[in-house]
């Protein structure tokens, strides 16, 4: 019974870290592109557009990648919490049916 429960155990784990690191690699990507995507590929597109009379491109590669970034750290940290709470239920419950 104990190897069925450190089996479980550590699949539970195992899929843990699986789900943050897929979460970090959609928020990284997220970020870059908004900070390289938008900051500099694609900025002579965006400036014909403007914020406060500042061409948008310009705005992005000087606000708006920092904006998004400190917007991804909120989000992963809500995410990051749920799956943390998720992932402590799962385990109690493994080691409810482990004892």
């Amino acid at each position: 019974m104990s190897d069925v429960a450190d089996t479980r155990q550590k699949e539970a784990i195992d899929r843990y870290w699986k789900r943050n690191i897929i979460t970090m690699v959609i928020l990284l990507v997220i970020w870059a592109v908004a900070g390289l995507g938008a900051g500099i590929l694609f900025a002579d597109k965006l400036n014909a557009f403007s914020i406060g009379g500042i061409p948008l491109g310009f705005w992005f590669a000087q606000q708006g990648s920092i904006l998004v970034f400190v917007m991804l750290i909120l989000v992963y940290a809500i995410v990051l919490n749920r799956l943390d709470k998720r992932h402590h239920e799962e385990l109690e419950a493994v080691r409810g049916a482990k004892a």
